[in-house]
């Protein structure tokens, strides 16, 4: 079974240079991924907790603009607060 280490390249100076035997299926990959910069999407909402760390106000600050009915939230899943982005955005506006 042969086996593919990597060859030391002489170019007559005294550096000591690695190259690799054969092509490796995760070099392209490697390559693709730090060639890329890591792309951040914008999130659609955000937890009251989330929010509250956003705006730089305590937790129960948020949930008291929402219910006085300053700030509009939905309901995800099991009854979760959750503030669109949107939301956060137009009481950043009208303060």
């Amino acid at each position: 079974m042969p086996t593919h280490f990597p060859e030391r390249v002489h170019d007559g100076a005294e550096s000591n240079q690695v190259v690799a035997a054969g092509p490796s299926p995760c070099s392209a990959m490697d390559a693709s991924k730090l060639a890329e910069p890591p792309t951040q999407t914008e999130r659609l909402a955000y937890s009251i907790q989330e929010a509250a760390h956003l705006l730089g106000v305590n937790y129960f600050s948020v949930y008291r603009l929402v219910q006085r009915g300053k700030l509009k939230v939905c309901r995800a899943l099991r009854g979760k607060l959750l503030v669109p982005r949107s939301e956060l955005l137009k009481l950043l506006k009208t303060e």
